[in-house]
């Protein structure tokens, strides 16, 4: 019997971790895209840009699997996610040989969910005789991986390979701490990459926040859907119901006026769901409000708390909660149940990240009504004369290292074994990688890769952990492939709008006397939007953050700014 098919599940993880740690305008931390380490007077972590693109290496994109929509370039470099209606038939080799030589090796890598046993297990067993090494595998509980990072480091005895969040860096002083890591540049900068073919395509700015005081460390573990963390979906199977085109809805005014047609409390269904998100995550971007820091308009540097939008969007979505256009559970802060009140069309209108758009969102959805239908309205921008953007999401949050212990010959050798781990969706690679042995722990099932009953047991999200292959969406047949062409349409328009916002692919972390000041706005932010205290409550705790250190952290990055560049270029 075979297990829930999950070619997708376990890919978009990635998307849906990044997004959960720090989406669009949320966290801090990770605004600035994965790693971060805050500047001493010498420069810490950072690398001026002139340095930076001299380590950086090349980008070579993929040729060998041809994707049924390719991806999209915008002029910022973003690119949208290639899509693949089914797996291919014959899938192409993109590796010759066994890249490993029989070397031995630890890795440490997160999991966020049940851990499967490594002892005995087909498919670990299958992955490394694939690659040629022997690695023993210490997969950890993503929920206390920061308790077992800290240790690692204070008594240096650290793994040959390892998985670092961005988000856990600023907490290990990583500036000093990353040295006892191997440098890759001398293998990988500039053309050296193309060694590795499936490294290289890997885009420039998913390397950039691995480079830590001017050399190459973190290999990327990309994200899918990273163009984009989120956005506002709506149900079309009632909007087709009640003759509503989205075609039309472009502003805060469209979106307004939906209000009054979709709710109908008698029938238990509203028109809204807490579409503002953490931090104004979902909602900022239709009003223009610049994640984290923005420009004022002497040119400098402005919190998005102190912005001006930020007030717009509160105000705007107070009137939603007064006028009872946002559903009960939303206001009273259930966010929990948010997914299950749009699957069972309570809602008609809610803010998400993309992993929910293909997965187990059509399952979940059509269970409670099988004429569901999510998709997502095109850009919203503040008012009709103003052209929508979106700033570009993190291009890599997370980062594996080599120790620096490693001799040249094991690095090389666990490069090679990075390349065969990169290798595309598409590829024969990609199948033993990601799902291990066929017949053994998952079978072909409607041109998908789906894991078999033994496969749902042994089959973690371990490997791509070690390095990330270049995002997809891909289907899988009949409405799943509609959906597919659907988003690949909807990002192939947004990218268009993208830009790089302020400190992009900078290695910062604020610090840390300042790192708490900012959550008693964000509480004050959740009790303005959802009725409780008056917008003046959230123009007073700005004050205090002002107070509190926010106006010396605006000059702490003013100081970076300025001798580094805002990352923008």
């Amino acid at each position: 019997m075979d297990a829930h098919p999950s070619a997708l599940n376990r890919r978009s993880f990635l998307s849906l971790a990044a997004l959960g740690a720090g989406a669009v305008l949320g966290s801090p931390l990770l605004a600035a895209c994965g790693g971060q380490q805050r500047p001493a007077a010498a420069g810490g972590g950072l690398t001026p840009r002139d340095k930076l693109q001299q380590v950086l290496p090349s980008y070579v994109p993929g040729s060998l699997v041809k994707p049924d929509i390719p991806s999209v370039t915008a002029a910022t470099g973003a690119v949208t996610d290639p899509v693949f209606f089914k797996y291919p038939d014959n899938p192409v080799a993109t590796v010759s040989g066994v890249p490993g030589k029989g070397g031995t090796y630890t890795t440490m890598t997160p999991l966020w969910g049940a851990i499967p046993p490594t002892d005995g297990n087909s498919y670990i067993d299958a992955v490394n005789k694939a690659l040629g090494v022997n690695f023993t595998m210490h997969i950890t509980d993503a929920t206390s991986y920061a308790q077992v990072l800290a240790p690692l480091f204070a008594a240096d005895k650290l793994p040959d390979w390892i998985m670092i969040p961005g988000w856990e860096t600023g907490k290990l002083n990583f500036g000093s701490a990353v040295a006892k890591f191997t440098d890759l540049g001398p293998y990988l900068s500039g053309d050296k990459i193309k060694a590795y073919p499936n490294l290289a395509a890997i885009p420039t700015g998913a390397w950039a926040a691995g480079v830590w005081n001017g050399k190459l460390y973190g290999i990327p573990i990309s994200p899918g859907g990273a163009i984009i963390a989120g956005t506002i979906f709506y149900r079309k199977d009632i909007f087709d119901e009640k003759g509503i085109s989205a075609d039309g809805i472009r502003t805060p005014a469209d979106l307004m006026g939906l209000g009054k047609e979709l709710t109908d409390e008698k029938a238990g269904r509203w028109a809204f769901d807490d579409i503002f998100g953490g931090g104004a995550a979902y909602l900022g971007q239709v009003f223009g409000v610049r994640p984290e820091w923005g420009l004022d308009g002497s040119g400098k540097l402005i919190h998005k708390y102190e912005q001006p939008q930020m007030v717009e969007a509160l105000n705007w979505f107070v009137s939603l909660v007064k006028a009872g256009y946002v559903h009960p559970d939303a206001v009273a802060g259930n966010s929990g149940d948010s997914k299950q009140r749009f699957w069972s069309g309570k809602v008609a209108i809610q803010a998400d990240g993309m992993g929910a758009w293909l997965g187990d969102d059509i399952t979940s959805g059509k269970a409670a009504n099988p004429s569901y239908n999510r998709q997502a309205f095109k850009l919203l921008s503040p008012d009709a004369n103003t052209t929508p953007s979106v700033p570009l999401g993190n291009a890599a949050a997370m980062f594996s290292y080599l120790n620096a212990k490693l001799s040249p010959d094991q690095v090389k050798e666990l490069l090679a074994v990075a390349n065969y781990l990169a290798a595309p969706y598409g590829s024969k690679e990609f199948l033993t990688a990601n799902f291990g042995a066929q017949g053994v722990t998952y079978t072909m099932k409607d041109g998908t890769p789906t894991l078999t009953e033994k496969g749902g047991k042994e089959v973690a999200a371990s490997y791509i952990f070690l390095v990330g292959s270049p995002p997809y969406s891909s289907g899988g047949g009949g409405e799943l492939n509609q959906l597919a062409k659907e988003k690949a349409a909807w990002q192939a328009d947004m990218v268009k709008y993208a830009y790089k916002p302020l400190f992009y692919g900078m290695n910062i972390v604020d610090p840390p006397q300042y790192a708490s000041i900012g959550q008693a706005v964000e509480d004050t932010l959740t009790d303005v939007r959802l009725g409780r205290k008056p917008i003046s409550a959230y123009q007073e705790a700005v004050a205090d953050w002002r107070r509190n250190g926010g106006d010396k952290l605006r000059a702490f990055r003013e100081d970076i700014r300025a001798k580094y560049g805002d990352g923008t270029k």
